[in-house]
């Protein structure tokens, strides 16, 4: 029971960790918080609106890919630490099983942003 809660919190730590690490990694470079300098690193700078919407909506997605990938390794982790208690074994099959589900889903939702994008890129040319 105590290795279980040293597990879960040390696999909290980790995960923070590894999302902050790229947050440190760059804290020298941006001196001021600002809107400005936020729309910047995130590519929003002088895009026009289409890009705007393309590159939050690619933002949001890449996270929550993330998100799901996260979900399968705790997945495994609640499955590799399940001892034997088919308890455990099932909410790990049905976590897993929930997140493979919602990665397919972003999958189908980046095609079809993609798909969309192009369709009207094409349409909207100036010819």
């Amino acid at each position: 029971m105590r290795l279980q809660k040293f597990a879960k919190v040390a696999l909290v730590v980790g995960s923070l960790a590894a999302v902050a690490m790229p947050l440190a990694t760059h804290a020298g470079t941006v001196t001021t918080f600002s809107i400005e300098s936020v729309g910047s690193q995130l590519g929003l700078g002088n895009a026009d609106l289409k890009q705007t919407v393309l590159n939050i909506i690619r933002l949001l997605l890449g996270l929550m890919t993330l998100i799901a990938v996260a979900l399968i390794i705790y997945g495994g982790f609640v499955w590799l630490t399940a001892a034997g208690n088919e308890e455990n074994v099932e909410k790990a099959k049905r976590i897993i099983s929930a997140a493979v589900i919602g990665l397919i889903v972003i999958l189908l939702a980046w095609a079809i942003v993609i798909f969309v994008a192009n369709t009207t890129a094409n349409v909207t040319a100036n010819t």
